[in-house]
């Protein structure tokens, strides 16, 4: 169909169209793919140094946080079960212009979490292989991952569903060789030592690691991008959102769990030695078992994140889609290809960002810093608009009835996750924080020319669907 080949807005053929192919199993791993199972290996030493020892209760804490913005999420896939996730969600509850803000703060994190995966793919790898250089891989990774979502959804659902299978089952053999010297050789920390942390118990502590913590979360809601693609309709969605989460925490937990108790380094000496909590995950893992399982850990990291990347990568192609679609970005990346069924030309936009900023983080040395230091604000941001989204669509646009459960859901749940997300803004990095408000910046002011064209005579219209998308 014509409709399915080009965006609707350029033709006058109606919206464009994607296919609905993915199961509940393909959400879910392409929510854990983002995410990476193995996300607190890279921040395991920051963490357990920052809030004392109490690494596991910091994880614990960070997926009842994150709890709330996924519910949001669930509720929000409901009620515009559409590609662009937040930014759907944003325009449908608050507005066309908060619903640009949303999608606009969201493409920050969109484009950059990936380059910040495929710069760890690139390390990792450049580390078995000193021979290449890194930015080499880094680059390999991006045009691999890219070949594969322009491939198709389900071609890149399936091979990342076999990513992951090997992913976790590194994990399980690094669960099964902790858990057996723990068993054989005992723990070298207190068992509740991961819970309460060395020495007194410091809340302070423990909550300026969930603040870091809660950053190996960001992707879950990528879920949310293919609802369009979704073969069992937006409740199937929701509950990919809610599982993938689940899931998230309870692999986090166990694995830095038994990653602390076997640490050859306390929490005083890592805080005492930053230079060492990169790589602590790794010596723990060598120090209790031996190379063969560093090495391993580390094989597991460098493809998991270059796949942790094809989602991200897959998930920026559909935001950038979905307000192209509704004219906020130019009209040729709704475009979507007639064969494949895939929005190809905002996936090659989405890649050629990603490969331009991770390839020049690999060529610097201070490189993975500075990514790393700004990929958190556009997504927080975002997930600030989301629960604002919630209570403005249930409480004021559908009038929804008054009642306890519909106040929990629509209302507390949401104001819950917003001081969340607030707080974390808070404690984020002055280079954090600059980027972010420069980024908004030129969001609002791009929103502001279009406006300014709208005004004007003979200028554009609203857009499809209005403010309710």
């Amino acid at each position: 169909m014509e409709s399915g080949r080009r965006g609707g807005a350029a033709e006058g053929a109606g919206p464009a169209a994607l296919r609905r192919t993915l199961t509940f199993r393909d959400l879910v791993v392409y929510g854990l793919l983002f995410i990476a199972p193995m996300a607190p290996v890279g921040i395991f030493g920051t963490l357990l140094a920052t809030s004392h020892g109490a690494i596991t209760l910091v994880y614990v804490v960070a997926t009842a946080a994150m709890a709330c913005t996924a519910y949001s999420y669930a509720q929000m896939v409901r009620v515009a079960p559409r590609a662009g996730s937040v930014y759907t969600y944003a325009r449908v509850g608050l507005g066309e212009g908060a619903g640009f803000v949303a999608g606009w703060m969201a493409m920050l994190d969109y484009l950059l979490i990936p380059a910040v995966a495929y710069l760890f793919s690139g390390i990792a790898l450049h580390a078995l292989v000193p021979s290449v250089h890194q930015w080499v891989w880094t680059a390999l990774a991006v045009v691999v991952t890219t070949l594969l979502n322009l491939w198709g959804v389900r071609t890149a659902a399936v091979v990342g569903f076999v990513v992951l299978a090997l992913e976790l089952a590194v994990l399980v053999v690094f669960v099964g060789a902790a858990g057996y010297v723990l068993v054989t050789a005992g723990a070298r920390r207190g068992w509740s030592e991961p819970f309460t942390g060395a020495g007194a118990f410091s809340p302070a502590a423990v909550l300026a690691a969930v603040s870091v913590a809660v950053l190996s979360f960001l992707g879950f809601d990528a879920i949310a991008s293919f609802a369009e693609e979704s073969a069992g309709g937006p409740r199937r969605v929701a509950r990919a959102v809610l599982a993938c989460l689940a899931v998230a925490g309870v692999l986090f937990a166990v694995q830095t769990y038994l990653a602390a108790l076997l640490a050859p380094v306390s929490a005083a000496g890592l805080a005492a030695r930053p230079g060492e909590q990169g790589s602590a995950f790794y010596v723990t893992a060598e120090a209790a078992v031996g190379p063969w399982l560093g090495q391993l850990v580390a094989a597991g990291k460098a493809v998991g994140a270059a796949f942790a990347a094809l989602a991200g990568q897959a998930a920026a192609g559909r935001l950038l889609f979905a307000m192209a679609r509704d004219r906020r970005l130019p009209g040729a990346m709704a475009e979507v290809d007639a064969r494949r069924g895939v929005p190809r030309r905002a996936l090659l936009g989405a890649a050629g960002v990603t490969l331009v900023a991770a390839v020049w983080a690999a060529r610097r040395d201070d490189g993975l810093e500075q990514l790393s230091s700004i990929v958190n604000v556009g997504a927080l941001t975002a997930f600030g608009l989301l629960h604002a989204s919630v209570i403005g669509w249930f409480r004021f646009r559908a009038r929804e009835r008054a009642g306890l459960p519909g106040v929990l859901r629509h209302v507390v749940v949401p104001v819950l996750g917003l001081v969340v997300v607030v707080a974390v803004l808070v404690a984020a990095s002055p280079t954090a924080q600059a980027v972010g408000g420069c980024w908004l910046a030129v969001g609002l002011v791009w929103l502001a020319v279009q406006y300014g064209r709208r005004s004007r005579p003979g200028g554009a219209g609203t857009g499809e669907g209005g403010a309710a998308g």
